[in-house]
């Protein structure tokens, strides 16, 4: 059972910051192409040097999602993936290998379909060791900050550059660490970011002790080491989600499907800060 004090997460960032490391936090859309070539992915992304991973639930609505995300979340929902299946996909990867921690990265409407008392039970269950609801305001998140904090699941908040006034309050109950926004909008690969990151940042490491990770529209190695430099953390998700998608004609054929995963693996190890 997960506890507070043997969170996956916790002890990576633990030995991270003991290495003087930022964390390689990928991003993929469980059931993107299908569920085997997830667990596949999941394997290759680890290897690769990834430290922990969020395991996005495809969802119908994604406000916070931009077109490439979008497009996977279709792509899985076409096979009928949804909440559980990702936790138990999580739970596969564990016991096909994985060590990394896993983040669940899901909108609330499909919590509360599940219902708060089973939704933290499977998540104990599954080995789900943070959580992310990018939809759930501050303002209503109390329930499942406790609930959270109860079960040893880290809850993690998004901190945007337009939160200045509200970050304390946003921190306050946050565990395993605070995701920074680099950018306003939606997820998306950019070639620029807010022009006060750095401040807002600094801003947060003030109101918090947590570590830090950074992320929306990251996509390069360059971009990568440099908020290493700043970051505990740091997210890249629609680079590789975009990657995946673009070699589903070498995953669905088997006799090119390993040369499809290689490309995803070296995609991600070069990333590596």
């Amino acid at each position: 059972m997960t506890t507070e004090t043997t969170n996956r997460m916790d002890l990576v960032f633990r030995k991270l910051k003991s290495e003087g490391k930022a964390a390689l936090i990928p991003f993929l859309t469980v059931g993107d192409p299908d569920l085997e070539t997830t667990l596949d992915i999941i394997k290759e992304i680890e290897a690769a040097g990834a430290d922990m991973l969020e395991l996005g639930v495809p969802y119908s609505d994604p406000l916070a999602d931009g077109p490439v995300i979008q497009r996977a979340s279709s792509r899985a929902l076409r096979g009928k993936v949804h909440l559980r299946t990702c936790m138990e996909t999580a739970l596969k990867a564990r016991e096909a290998g994985s060590n990394m921690p896993f983040i669940l990265f899901t909108y609330y409407n499909p919590v509360l379909q599940l219902g708060l008392d089973k939704f933290f039970s499977e998540l104990l269950a599954h080995e789900i060791s943070g959580l992310i609801i990018p939809d759930l305001p501050v303002e209503e998140s109390e329930e499942m900050r406790r609930r959270s904090k109860e079960a040893g699941v880290n809850f993690i908040p998004l901190v945007a550059p337009t939160s200045s006034e509200r970050i304390a309050r946003i921190v306050s109950g946050a565990s395993g660490f605070v995701y920074c926004v680099s950018s306003l909008g939606v997820t998306g690969e950019r070639a620029s970011f807010h022009a006060g990151i750095d401040e807002f940042i600094a801003s947060v490491r003030r109101a918090t002790d947590l570590p830090i990770a950074v992320g929306f529209g990251i996509s390069t190695a360059e971009q990568v080491q440099r908020f290493s430099q700043v970051c505990d953390g740091v997210v890249v998700g629609s680079a590789i989600v975009r990657t995946i998608e673009e070699v589903i004609p070498l995953l669905e054929n088997s006799a090119t499907r390993n040369e499809g995963l290689l490309q995803i693996r070296e995609f991600v190890a070069q990333l590596r800060p």
